[in-house]
Formats: structure tokens, sequence, C-alpha cells
């Protein structure tokens, strides 16, 4: 218990929301659970008390994992089970169960399933997004089998893993740029992207926004705890922009230097810790608990195309230079559906949008999972029972200050209900549908 309790106090990156904003006491909390895990008769019953410990934090990316046996098929099913792709990451349609709704015909198969459907005049153009991350789609890791010639039954390490998750990121975005005219050639004037129950993902939500609007976005700010995990994450990236400042000339070498210098400085940032202690009497720290590290989108809030193409360190600087997306495939107007379900980089591509004012979002507050865990994060071995606790080392921090954690309040609420079944979901969103065509018609007009 102390082992838990310590980790949260020197690497949680959302306590002081935990404490300040959501106003839990702490104390009290991790007493309950002493006394509930003093009381257990067995393991699973001290296992349950540290459960209820990560649903009491109200944050979707603190858990614990707990030893268990083997899972035999995921060496004996091949490499993509071992990847741990499976379907069921995957969010299903809400939106596509709206009456009227007619589906694409496409050549191919597609990830992202759309259709149409007609409301006051207007075509709309009905999109699912059910994962941000190739990991939730195994079709695509079978297919990157074939292109990259991997055995489906040999071992795959982490670097191999990679290319299958690289090639699997540039494939939905190739799919998603297919999907996205086939709307448009369908004659849409308003697009209607369901992220409900997409749980999240990677950064691809960041290339993934960009392509659904005429907005230049304007990412999300990040915050991280400090420590070596970021250090050396920043040392690294230090190394790698004064690397690529050597090959470059003229305002890229400038650019490049500017911010290995503003890396240096976190870099520092991250090696001057912060005592936590006040926040568990719910009191703010004489110092920032979190750093003040860059982007969601990377070292750049925001960038042109342009601009990147074809230089070997966009990527390093702006995450979605990492994949072949088109900015402002879509220009229309745009509503983002989300609920309870939505979490993560879900959160991320729909606070992104709604930050930007390039989009209208309906339905249910979201999980609030926020920001997670980069670079494998920083796992807790507890030593008694063997089990992992998982803590988020970073938060995102919209445009008007508040961590992303809180969850997204959306501009039109849909009394989405968990109990409620897929078809009544459907209707209670056809309900709400006219009013948030016409708002974000109105957004739109209001865009520059």
């Amino acid at each position: 218990m102390e082992q838990t309790r310590a980790a949260l106090a020197a690497k949680y990156a959302n306590l002081e929301w935990l404490a300040l904003e959501r106003e839990t006491d702490l104390t009290a909390l991790f007493a309950d659970t002493k006394t509930r895990i003093s009381n257990a008769s067995n393991a699973v019953d001290a296992r349950n008390a540290f459960d209820r410990l990560a649903r009491k934090l109200g944050d979707g990316h603190v858990r614990f994992r707990w030893p268990g046996p083997e899972d035999a098929t995921k060496t004996s099913n091949g490499v993509c089970t071992a990847l741990e792709y499976d379907a069921q990451m995957q969010g299903a349609p809400v939106a596509a169960l709206m009456p009227g709704f007619e589906p694409l015909a496409t050549a191919t198969p597609n990830p992202f399933p759309a259709g149409t459907i007609q409301r006051a005049g207007h075509r709309i153009g009905v999109l699912k997004i059910g994962i941000f991350t190739p990991q939730g789609i195994p079709e695509l890791c079978a297919a990157a089998l074939l292109a990259l010639h991997i055995p489906i039954d040999a071992p795959c390490d982490d670097a191999c893993a990679d290319r299958i998750q690289s090639w699997g990121a540039d494939r939905m975005t190739s799919d998603l740029i297919a999907v996205l005219g086939a709307i448009k050639a369908a004659g849409a004037d308003v697009l209607l992207v369901d992220v409900a129950d997409n749980g999240g993902g990677t950064e691809w939500a960041e290339a993934a926004a960009r392509m659904m609007t005429g907005v230049r976005l304007k990412s999300e700010r990040v915050g991280f705890v400090r420590g070596e995990h970021w250090a050396q994450a920043f040392a690294r990236q230090e190394a790698d922009l004064r690397a690529a400042a050597k090959n470059a000339q003229g305002q890229d070498r400038k650019l490049l230097l500017e911010l290995a210098d503003e890396t240096s400085a976190r870099l520092r940032e991250a090696r001057t810790p912060c005592d936590s202690a006040p926040l568990w009497h719910r009191e703010t720290p004489a110092c920032r608990w979190l750093g003040d590290g860059f982007y969601a989108s990377g070292l750049l809030d925001s960038a042109d195309p342009q601009f990147l193409k074809n230089k070997p360190w966009a990527g390093m600087l702006f995450n979605p230079a990492n994949y072949p997306y088109r900015e402002a495939l879509w220009r229309g107007p745009l509503i983002v559906l989300v609920n309870g379900g939505t979490g993560s980089a879900a959160e991320q591509f729909t606070a992104v949008l709604q930050d930007n004012r390039a989009a209208i979002v309906m339905g249910a507050p979201t999980a609030g999972a926020g920001c997670g865990h980069t670079d494998g994060g920083t796992p807790t071995t507890l030593k008694n029972s063997g089990g992992i606790l998982e803590l988020p080392d970073c938060a995102r921090f919209r445009r008007d200050g508040s961590n992303e954690v809180m969850g997204i309040q959306p501009d039109v609420l849909v009394g989405l209900r968990e109990q409620d079944g897929p078809h009544r979901r459907g209707l209670r969103v056809a309900e709400k549908l006219s009013e948030a065509v016409r708002r974000a018609l109105a957004l739109n007009q209001a865009s520059p």
C-alpha cells in the first residue's frame, strides 16, 4: 500500500487535478483502502481493494495489472495475436443507427464505415472512427505481414512491431483519405464523425483531425511529470535536434537549434523536483507540480505541411508529419459525436477540434482519460503481489487552461445512456442532429 502511495506522490501526472479540482481527500481514500486490504480474507479481495482505489481516482489511465497465467493464444496464433491486435478495441457505430442512414458502397474493405443521412435539406456524411490505432484493426496487421514479408509465426521484436504499426498507420491514413473522398462524392455538405466508444490510440489522432477541417489547428499544451523518465526523453530529443541541425541550412538550422535550446531548458526543468506533500492536504504547492512541455502535436503546436515536406526531421518537430496525411480534405461544417466511452486519443482528437472552433461536439460527456503514457510510461511493480501500477506521466491542457482529464463537454447534449440498446442510442442522436447541424453551419460560416 505504501508503495502505491509513494508512486502516486512521485509520478502521477494528474495528482494536482485530483486534489484541487476533483477535491479528492487522498489521505482518507488511502486510509479506507488500507483498511479494506487489512480486512481482506484472500488475494482476490485485496486486489479488489486496489482496483477500487483506481476507480475512485476517476482517471482512465490509472490501473493495476495483476499477474496471471500466460495466454497460450499469444504464441500459437501468430504475430498479430502476440502483438495484441484486437478488433474488440473498436467502438461500435452509433450515428449509423439513426433512421434514414444509407451506407456508402465501397469497392474495397475500409476500416472506417461511412454513409449519408438527410436532415433539414442537408446531406450529412457519417463517418465512424472506432479506434485511433492500427492495433484495434487486426486485418491491417495481417496485410502488413504480407507487404513487409514478415512470417506469420516468426518472433517479432520491438523493431518488427514498430514496422507493422507504421505500415498500419499509413494504410489507415490512405483509407481515411479515400472515405472522405467518397463522402464528398456522395454529395454530403455536412460531416459527422462518430468517435463514441472510441477508447483512444496514438498520436495519429492529430493527423486525422487536420484532415477534417480547413482551420489550421493549434494543439494542446502538454505538462510532464518531473523526473528521469522525461529527462531522458528530453536529452535524446535535444541530441537528435542538434544532430539534424548539422545538416540543415539557413532558417531550418536556426529553427532546429532554437528548439534544441528550448528542449535543454525543459530537460533542466524535468530534473528540478516539486514536492507533492501539500497536495495530500488539498493545498497548492509552492512549485509547479508538472513541468511545462511542448504540445500534443510535438515540438510545434501548428505547422504548414508544405514547410515540412521532404525534410527528414519533420516528424521530430510535428508528429502528424509521420503520416502521409493531407490537410483540409474536408472544409465544410463538422460535427463530432462523443459519449462516456470516448477517451484518451479520441478526447485529444475532439478537444483540438473544439478548442479551435473547427467542430461542434454533440453527445454525452467523455470518459476523462486524458494524456496517458509516453515511451512505455513509468510502471511500478508491487513487491508483494507482482502487480503493476500504471500511472499517466503527462497531461494535456486545453485552450482555457483546463486539464483534458476533466473530459470533453459537448456543445449539444444528447441523453446517451449505457443502459440503452444500440438503436435507442441512434434514435437519441437523431433527435438532436438538426440542432447540431444548425450550429455546425453557423460555426463554419464564422470561420476565417
